[in-house]
């Protein structure tokens, strides 16, 4: 039997199918394009969230040792802290930034601060092809070294921050778990990688997955592993599937569609997580295509999926 989306979201994405439909695919390498297509779904995303109350952000900046300046939010509810926080980094493939990205993630955060409880620190971190392996992760672990380092001011627990992400985030999560756990800090408590970008490899598409469903598709992997890597050797910390070491590294939550290019390469790593020692929770979810809970967060597998990273944002 082949795979096939879920019944409920089948429906609810079926006007979203049939405008993709319609456009003409950009070629791999078309960034330009990929960026103006971004906007109106991001919005649309932001749109899609409920609103939630209750949760206030503070804007701070921080300096890179190149001497770049980042944008940093610390969204925090204002019923009181918890004393964990969480590093949030925002997909995009690589190659989208918050400048086209921005609405579709405030509205999120918002909704897993308001619903945990967890304060998130949210950077705005350089993206390629204009900044280029290493910069991205790097500029993601400075962030996570200003989180440290400013636990006290913003009332953390230093033992109680993790690292979380989705997509191109959820691949700078597990690279900066890496090289946390390679220099010596800051400690983490766990890592979330919502359906993540691991492995550059994942180019040749699979005859089970529909072409119509795919939100992010094989010529979009393309273009964005090419435009991080170049025709330079990737590193593990930019393509954490690629580390032969997963030992030490934080308990682990991690999810997935079976429609969603990522799958294998995910329940991979998260084998290899377990096989090294570290708790593993991996979830996969039949009939889901990447990023589905986001464009359909009424349906009832979207709901179970964002139900269970609330229970572990809330155990950090």
């Amino acid at each position: 039997m082949a795979l096939s989306l879920d019944p409920e979201l089948e429906v609810l994405l079926q006007p979203l199918m049939a405008a993709s439909a319609e456009l003409e695919p950009p070629a791999i390498g078309d960034i330009a394009t990929r960026r103006e297509r971004i906007r109106p779904l991001f919005q649309l995303l932001a749109d899609l969230q409920a609103p939630v109350s209750g949760v206030d952000v503070a804007r701070h900046t921080l300096t890179t040792a190149d001497g770049a300046e980042l944008d940093l939010a610390w969204y925090f509810p204002d019923a009181g802290l918890s004393g964990s926080a969480v590093l949030y980094l925002h997909g995009g493939g690589m190659i989208h930034g918050l400048a086209e990205t921005a609405p579709g993630y405030d509205a999120l955060v918002r909704a897993y601060v308001a619903a945990s409880g967890v304060p998130m620190l949210v950077v705005d971190y350089r993206v390629a092809p204009e900044h280029p392996d290493p910069t991205p992760v790097e500029d993601c672990y400075a962030a996570l070294r200003w989180l440290a380092d400013n636990a006290t001011e913003l009332a953390v627990n230093p033992a109680r921050i993790a690292v979380a992400g989705d997509s191109a985030g959820g691949g700078l999560a597990a690279g900066v778990s890496l090289l946390a756990r390679d220099r010596g800090g800051p400690a983490l408590a766990a890592q979330l990688l919502i359906y993540p970008m691991l492995d550059d490899r994942t180019t040749t598409p699979d005859p089970e997955l529909p072409a119509e469903v795919l939100t992010w598709n094989y010529d979009d992997n393309i273009t964005g592993w090419g435009a991080l890597l170049g025709d330079g050797e990737p590193s593990v910390y930019a393509a954490p599937a690629r580390a032969e070491d997963l030992s030490g590294l934080p308990p682990t939550y991690l999810d997935v569609g079976d429609l969603d290019i990522f799958r294998d390469e995910n329940i991979a790593y998260a084998a290899r997580l377990s096989a090294a020692g570290v708790p593993t929770e991996l979830h996969v979810h039949p009939g889901c295509p990447h990023a589905w809970e986001a464009l359909a967060p009424t349906a009832a597998v979207s709901k179970r999926v964002v139900a269970d990273r609330i229970r572990r944002l809330r155990a950090i």
